[in-house]
């Protein structure tokens, strides 16, 4: 047993430094437990015949329907960040917000929370931000590191705020490891956790952060204050303008997490709603003929037609007219996303987008394959009875466990992606935690907001990359450390509001699911 001990140590410590070395982590996490398996069976501390199972994990992975809605909803994200919606919607709130310091602070809040429930890509939302807001913001009177914490806090918004990839990832994990922990703790019927409690559970966590970012703002700027060069005189802003600007997204975001919530749709059929509806308003935006502008409208009308049917009829009211209805309007709908299609692939913008949803889903699902070699190496060491055995030992029981858990993502964040960390730490260190009455949905959430911060932690926050990598070179590397130190600070102030409060994650999830 202390062989086994050892090797485990040395395999997570191998691994640790695998990753800080700058290889690609699916090569590290899958590489050093392999290395590791291979070396301890020849010193007959580990059965190679545990290696039998890793086929039908990885094909359990990749036959996973859950796991369909990941390249979904960034191909989502994508198609809406190539739009070009966002500079529209800020230039309207800025001067909805009077073009003061604060109003345009607080502008670019709003703007990134709405953006954050769109696309849910910290790299693309970061980047875009630094583009449109920076500008803005420092013309605007906005001290360089407040604008730059702003940004960066800004957009990590989207890992917290429903739909959002990083939580259909521990949906999927924290689902599976729940059942599992359940079940060994002698509950053989538990109710299954899906991702739409967790995009219930998270969303008035997302809220209270965003109030937070506000709040602090609102203290620390000034409303008069005005950068010289911002026009006293601002252009009223429009009904229509406000319309324009803001209802596409809004709609897509509430078709799409309505759906869900209403249970009309799961979460992969919502993230391809969320796609086809990207798809066509990115055409829409840019540009169409009369012809073709009509049919993707159609396209658009017929979908939320489709789902309105969805809801309101059922299979004991289902006539042939119904039936011929609904094939009418998929029709329109096809057609629609047809004339979109066509029109993003010759103009270009399809075919990147395509590419980087590839890009980042291929680096997703390489790490979500590696990690489960991992965990089949780290229990055929017997780590899961290891973990128990030191969970139970700690001081506070199941609550000691909790915030154990909590201390160690939170200290992974400074040097490994969230992503990373959902696939080593979910399975590993969940089951005592989700074998207990603890709510799962509460513990996801908690995972959730917790996570977030790696995204702004030091030396590896990708957020703190993107920003560093677009931004003028007048903004220094330490302007940036401490400019999102204080919107740190505030996600953990958010992560004690949500321990002292669970109905923060579980009222909303109870009222709509019940569960």
């Amino acid at each position: 047993m202390i062989l086994n001990e050892i090797f485990l140590a040395g395999m997570m410590l191998a691994l640790f430094a695998g990753i800080l070395s700058g290889i690609p982590a699916m090569l590290a996490i899958a590489g050093v437990p392999l290395l590791t398996a291979v070396i301890a069976a020849m010193l007959g501390a580990f059965d190679l015949g545990f290696l039998n199972f890793f086929p039908a994990r990885v094909y359990g992975v990749m036959s996973n329907p859950l796991l369909m809605a990941v390249p979904l909803f960034v191909l989502m994200g994508v198609l809406l960040e190539r739009s070009r919606l966002a500079e529209s919607m800020l230039e309207v709130l800025g001067r909805m917000l009077g073009g003061s310091t604060r109003g345009m602070a607080l502008s670019v809040l709003a703007f990134s929370a709405i953006i954050a429930a769109s696309t849910g890509i910290v790299g693309a939302t970061v980047v875009m931000l630094v583009l449109i807001s920076l500008p803005a913001m420092l013309e605007a009177g906005v001290p360089k590191r407040l604008a730059t914490g702003i940004i960066c806090a800004s957009g990590t918004l989207g890992q917290i705020i429903p739909p959002s990839i990083l939580l259909v990832l521990l949906g999927d994990q924290i689902g599976n490891t729940y059942l599992e922990a359940q079940q060994r703790a002698g509950n053989f019927a538990p109710d299954p956790i899906s991702v739409g409690d967790l995009f219930a559970g998270a969303l008035l966590p997302g809220l209270v952060l965003v109030g937070l970012y506000a709040l602090y703002i609102f203290v620390r700027l000034r409303p008069e204050a005005k950068a010289a060069s911002v026009k006293s005189v601002i252009a009223p802003v429009g009904i229509g303008e406000v319309l324009s600007s803001f209802a596409p997204p809004l709609l897509l975001i509430l078709a799409v997490l309505g759906s869900i919530l209403a249970g009309i749709a799961t979460t992969t059929e919502a993230a391809g709603l969320g796609a086809i509806g990207a798809l066509m308003l990115a055409a829409y935006r840019g540009g169409l003929p009369g012809l073709q502008r009509n049919l993707v409208l159609l396209g658009v009308v017929a979908a939320f037609a489709l789902l309105a049917l969805r809801l309101f009829s059922d299979a004991r009211s289902e006539t042939a007219a119904l039936g011929i209805l609904a094939a009418g309007l998929a029709v329109l709908l096809g057609l629609g996303v047809a004339v979109a299609s066509w029109r993003l692939w010759f103009g270009k913008v399809l075919h990147g987008a395509i590419l980087d949803t590839l890009r980042i889903s291929g680096m997703v699902f390489g790490i979500v394959v590696a990690a489960s070699l991992l965990a089949l190496v780290f229990r055929g060491f017997g780590g899961d009875e290891i973990v128990m055995e030191a969970m139970a030992t700690m001081p506070g029981g199941e609550w000691g466990a909790l915030a154990a858990v909590m201390v160690i993502v939170f200290l992974l964040g400074f040097v490994l992606e969230a992503v990373e960390i959902i696939y080593i730490v979910v399975p590993l260190l969940g089951p005592p935690i989700l074998g207990t009455d603890i709510s799962a949905v509460w513990f996801g959430v908690l995972l959730a907001m917790n996570l977030q911060t790696s995204f702004l932690t030091p030396p590896f926050g990708f957020a703190l990359f993107y920003f560093r990598s677009t931004a003028p070179r007048h903004i220094t590397t330490s302007d940036i450390y401490i400019g999102v130190a204080p919107f740190v600070v505030l996600q953990l102030v958010g992560l004690g509001l949500l321990i002292a409060f669970p109905a923060l994650a579980t009222w909303l999830p109870e009222l709509v699911f019940g569960s």
